[in-house]
């Protein structure tokens, strides 16, 4: 017999879709949060001098960093429309009964509005 999860955790992981879309929201999340720290300290080397700002800026602009803008377009749309599933469980009742229909649907928005994000934001780097 499976153990049941209760509370708020419950409502969100009472089946495997549910923890797999708590997963990926905390996981995103982290990302963001990791990329935002990045920024302030990159940010704050202007203060330190101005050339290990501009070489930091040019290190941001080699190919190589474009998969990680890429990853980091795909973790905020991705929690964005989470957050507005999460929010709707939260206060709204019916939801947490349809949650399931909620996170395909986040899964589909997610698909319309990172895939044609991805392919502009990684064309520059197939076509010259």
């Amino acid at each position: 017999m499976q153990a049941q999860v209760s509370g708020v955790l419950g409502r969100y992981t009472a089946n495997k879709l549910g923890m797999y879309a708590w997963a990926l929201h905390r996981l995103t999340g982290i990302g963001v949060i990791a990329f935002l720290l990045v920024h302030i300290i990159d940010t704050a080397f202007v203060m330190v001098g101005p050339e290990l700002y501009n070489e930091a800026m040019a290190l941001y602009k080699q190919p190589f960093f474009r998969p990680f803008e890429v990853a980091l377009a795909a973790a905020v749309i991705y929690h964005a429309l989470n957050g507005i599933r999460v929010t709707l469980i939260d206060f709204w009742e019916g939801a947490a009964r349809i949650q399931e229909r909620l996170f395909y649907g986040v899964l589909v928005l997610f698909a319309l509005l990172f895939l044609p994000s991805a392919f502009i934001m990684l064309r520059p780097l197939f076509v010259r």
